[in-house]
């Protein structure tokens, strides 16, 4: 997240739709630098890892994400193999351009009343319960 409050974002290579960046972490690396790895990996920004905002489950594939808010410190946005476009979206930008189950981590991580756990179905959220 940008001082002014806008927020990464990338539009996914394989399908087009807007997303935080993110990926798999190596086995040998911690979260945080995964976290840093994926981000620079996918939009040319360096970033220092701040704190974890939330944890999301996606119930049908059994994937578990964890999403963590950091500052940007270095590099320029620039695409890859993985991102079509690279942007710094504000809050409603991020609610309009994402699907619920990717804006709510990026709204998650603006309230600071985190860490937040979630479950979806890929789709749409699941309530706790």
């Amino acid at each position: 997240m940008r001082e002014d409050g806008r927020l990464l974002a990338i539009r996914r290579a394989d399908n087009g739709t807007w997303e935080l960046p993110g990926g798999i972490l190596e086995l040998d690396e911690t979260p945080e630098a995964g976290v840093a790895r994926e981000v620079l990996e996918e939009t040319g920004i360096r970033v220092e890892v701040d704190e974890l905002t939330g944890v999301y489950k996606n119930l049908t594939r059994g994937v578990v994400a964890l999403v963590f808010r950091c500052k940007p410190s270095g590099g320029a946005e620039r695409t890859s193999s993985e991102s079509t476009a690279v942007s710094w979206l504000t809050p409603n930008e991020v609610s309009e351009r994402m699907s619920e189950v990717f804006a709510v981590r990026l709204l998650d991580a603006l309230d600071g009343n985190g860490p937040h756990v979630r479950s979806h179905d890929g789709k749409h959220l699941i309530p706790a319960g």
